[in-house]
């Protein structure tokens, strides 16, 4: 291990683990990660390897066959993952978030159903709250689900599902009539089973196909349109309608711990290869590791890296602790994703004419980063949620 992004107090059994994933990384997903990003293929064998380590099973309850493991243990594997390719956590992002909404929020026979088979990686989770004519005004959602007796009746469409179509456990957020005066109390949570794969997978269900991104490759990306389709009431999370804004909210927590993590994993990656490349390449006579230009881009990107690290350890610790984190989780996530962008940006500098080329790591890492941005809430809704609490806070006393 290098002296960047260290994080102190972990336990034996979480350095096991890191160890474990970070040589999988090594060995398993960096040597591979060129080739299946631009053939947009989907990491198979990577995830099955991620299944045998129990990695599906993290955060999940060893009462349910999972590993019982911390939110901070799920953030430092996810940043080891996202740093040999942030596309294999995706895969695995938006199946924790379920998890974590099932584990917190679930009835006990939701829990049984479901955590087992999650943990086991069979039962693969997607999140779904955006819609193509929303973003993070999540309040305005459109989706609708009317109670037809011991049923919901859904219809609308969904936008941006990571693992849409290789999933088949969606957690969905719809509008129901709640005859609550606020908007926010009216959205229910579902838990939306459905088999893989595209076009209408099941009656009143239709996955259409792949989006097209810049980056982000080998993950599925999806909308997914609901028309008419029927789903037992018994499926609302945690059988409680009209909770769900609150409950997709706690997971978008997480989710934002996560998207730091995925940031310091391509920034740690980023740095690695420009101070690696910085030292074989010569100029003027030396190692251009050796020009006091480049030496210094290096500090800024070590110190970024660390900063941003230190940010997303400590968002995931006061979550762990039960303490309210949407402040420190909106920080974390806003500086690690612009020191990412950052820090990725000078490393293509460094590389010079070669960062352009396909044959470089770096040129990938270039179209991964600006997810970071706007993914999980742009920095400008990171903001908005950090000077809210902070007035929240230091509300005065004039």
């Amino acid at each position: 291990m290098t002296r960047l992004a260290r994080t102190a107090g972990l336990t034996d059994v979480q350095q096991e683990i890191l160890s474990t994933v970070r040589v999988f990384v090594d060995k398993e997903i960096i040597p591979h990660a060129q080739e299946l990003e631009h053939a947009d293929a989907y990491p198979a064998d990577i995830v099955d390897g991620m299944k045998e380590m129990g990695l599906f099973g993290l955060m999940i309850p060893e009462d349910y066959g999972g590993l019982g493991e911390s939110l901070l243990t799920y953030a430092l594997v996810v940043e080891e993952i996202a740093r040999g390719w942030m596309s294999v956590s995706g895969v695995i992002n938006t199946h924790f978030i379920v998890a974590y909404l099932l584990r917190q929020h679930g009835t006990e026979p939701q829990k049984q159903k479901y955590l087992p088979r999650m943990a086991a990686g069979e039962v693969r989770g997607a999140f779904s709250m955006s819609e193509p004519d929303l973003g993070s005004d999540v309040a305005a959602i459109k989706t609708r689900a009317k109670r037809d007796g011991d049923d919901y009746v859904i219809d609308g469409a969904k936008m941006w599902l990571t693992n849409g179509g290789t999933s088949n456990l969606i957690a969905l957020l719809a509008r129901t009539d709640e005859g609550a005066e606020k908007s926010h109390q009216n959205l229910t949570t579902f838990l939306v089973e459905k088999p893989e794969g595209y076009g209408e997978v099941v009656p009143g269900l239709t996955i259409p196909g792949k989006i097209d991104k810049m980056g982000y490759k080998g993950v599925d990306t999806t909308e997914a349109v609901f028309d008419g389709f029927r789903i037992p009431a018994t499926q609302v999370l945690g059988e409680a309608p009209g909770k769900g804004f609150s409950y997709m909210m706690d997971g978008v927590e997480v989710g934002r711990v996560n998207v730091s993590a995925r940031a310091c994993g391509i920034a740690i990656r980023s740095f690695e290869l420009a101070i690696e490349y910085a030292q074989q390449r010569r100029s003027f006579g030396k190692p251009i590791a050796g020009h006091q230009a480049i030496a210094f881009k290096l500090a800024e990107m070590a110190t970024k890296v660390e900063a941003a690290h230190l940010m997303m350890v400590n968002a995931a610790r006061l979550k762990d602790a039960g303490r309210r984190n949407d402040v420190e989780a909106g920080m974390a996530k806003l500086l690690a994703s612009e020191y990412c962008a950052e820090v990725t940006q000078e490393a293509f500098r460094i590389h010079g004419g070669y960062g352009y080329s396909k044959e470089y790591e770096i040129e990938r890492l270039m179209r991964e980063a600006p997810f970071l941005l706007i993914g999980e809430g742009t920095s400008e809704i990171q903001k908005t949620i950090i000077s809210k609490g902070l007035l929240r806070e230091y509300r005065s006393r004039s």
